[in-house]
């Protein structure tokens, strides 16, 4: 008898029974081929799904990171002028 189902696609239309094959699928084709042989990316993949919320920290610390980097460097760069002076422009020709 017939019945109905529900599947997941990944990006490349393959067809997978849950959301969580397809994703990880998705970030492995991200990834590419890892390793000799065999591809080490859908392990890879499987464990950065596993661990996103420790992931997403992480890169939301490194964020806040980089935008203190530019704020000391916009702040260094206000306190000292460059050095450097820009010379007049030369006319071609």
């Amino acid at each position: 008898m017939a019945h109905t189902g529900t599947g997941f696609f990944d990006r490349k239309g393959n067809f997978f029974k849950t959301a969580r094959d397809a994703t990880v699928s998705d970030i492995a084709g991200l990834l590419g081929q890892i390793g000799e042989g065999e591809s080490l990316a859908p392990g890879i993949a499987y464990m950065l799904l596993e661990r996103r919320g420790e992931i997403e920290r992480l890169f939301a610390e490194h964020d806040r990171m980089l935008e203190e980097e530019a704020s000391i460097k916009a702040a260094k760069d206000a306190a000292s002028p460059d050095n450097v002076a820009k010379l007049p422009s030369r006319p071609v020709g």
